[in-house]
């Protein structure tokens, strides 16, 4: 190890190179991206900064030809990303350390384009200075030639055990006990109305029917999300709060959780008041439109991991499940839509762990009060 390295070239770009890595990656949470082909540049990503992806080429370009080939290769790559993480714009800064002198930087839409000679580039550029405004103190060490090296080498190795420690916390499995409860409780208020009383009975007592809820009987905006018309109505629900309830259980936590299945049945319950008015609506099929909301919600945050499965698996089950409601009688395809928003935005009041900051979380929640308040205001008071 100290053999290999004392035989580490240390001129000033390889300084830049290291000094920029260090920040980005440790300062900013900026991740490295494995690009095939990408030979003396490298690509960092982090969706949550003003730049999406940060290139740092040390690559010497020395013609106006070679840099429209390098952006070319930019863009290309750049529109894989945003198909990869559902980005509609992915800004991207690419950092020049080796430039020709005939060489005519440009920007292009989405892709800006800085030349760095030496550290004080850094301080003068208006673009560093406006968005990345700390990054030339950041780059101040008091070590300098193998230290230096070894010193930023520890660190970002570090963060990125940190960074790894953090993401397999989420990720990992964990026992699905609110999942397993909330299937039980469904199963049980099915069937034993069936064994004890008569069943319709329950159902007329205690579904989702606008006009009792308006004259006091509260409680049917959530015991109806628990009653189901059927047993193959009451499989289907269970079977799909089983593969969607224990996913978002384990990434969100218990409580969170268990606060999204609520909500998004009630969110669901007051759209079905809304929109059904004197229809009777059971089922907990508004509360799994908000799971599904809450994990689109999560996977955006999350899609450097969950992009494609995101992308390819549940957007196209909202999709098809809304569709199939809209073109079959007996669906109350507004809970879904009701339950859906829900899900979606108490997700964004709760926080996704690691990743929401405390603005996001605060317009969270003042986005889910206006919405909550929007439709209580509609299912009660609000008559056409």
């Amino acid at each position: 190890m100290e053999q290999g390295a004392m035989n580490i070239e240390l001129d000033d770009k390889n300084v830049i190179v290291m000094k920029l890595l260090h920040y980005f990656i440790t300062e900013k949470n900026y991740n490295p991206i494995i690009l095939q082909g990408a030979e003396n540049e490298i690509w960092l990503e982090n969706m949550d900064e003003d730049y999406k992806i940060v290139r740092i080429v040390s690559n010497y370009i020395h013609n106006n030809e070679q840099f429209d080939f390098d952006m070319f290769k930019t863009k290309r790559i750049v529109r894989k990303i945003k198909k990869k993480t559902l980005s509609l714009n992915v800004n991207t800064l690419s950092i020049f350390l080796s430039l020709g002198d005939n060489v005519n930087l440009s920007s292009t839409k989405n892709i800006d384009c800085i030349m760095v000679n030496e550290e004080e580039d850094l301080k003068k550029n208006n673009i560093i200075k406006n968005i990345f405004p700390d990054l030339s103190k950041k780059l101040r060490f008091s070590e300098d030639g193998i230290q230096l090296f070894v010193k930023i080498t520890n660190d970002i190795n570090d963060h990125n055990k940190t960074d790894a420690e953090k993401v397999n916390e989420v990720f990992k499995i964990k026992k699905p006990y609110i999942t397993y409860f909330l299937i039980a409780i469904n199963i049980i208020l099915y069937f034993i109305p069936i064994l004890m009383t008569d069943f319709h009975q329950v159902i007329n007592d205690f579904g989702i029917y606008a006009p009792y809820i308006r004259n006091g009987q509260i409680y049917r905006l959530f015991t109806g999300i628990f009653l189901h018309a059927n047993v193959l109505h009451l499989a289907f629900n269970c079977y799909a709060l089983y593969l969607l309830g224990i996913q978002l259980e384990s990434f969100m936590g218990k409580l969170k959780y268990l606060i999204i299945y609520l909500f998004s049945g009630l969110t669901g319950a007051l759209f079905s008041m809304i929109f059904t008015n004197n229809a009777l609506s059971i089922g907990a099929s508004g509360a799994i439109f908000g799971i599904m909301g809450s994990l689109v919600y999560f996977g955006y945050h999350y899609r450097v991991y969950l992009g494609n499965v995101i992308k390819t698996q549940i957007i196209p089950i909202i999709i098809l499940n809304l569709a199939i409601g809209f073109l079959s009688s007996g669906i109350d395809n507004f809970a879904h839509i009701g339950g859906l928003i829900g899900g979606g935005l108490i997700t964004m009041a709760l926080g996704v762990k690691y990743k929401s900051s405390n603005s996001e979380i605060i317009n969270g929640i003042i986005l889910t009060l206006i919405f909550l308040a929007f439709t209580i205001y509609m299912a009660f008071l609000y008559q056409v």
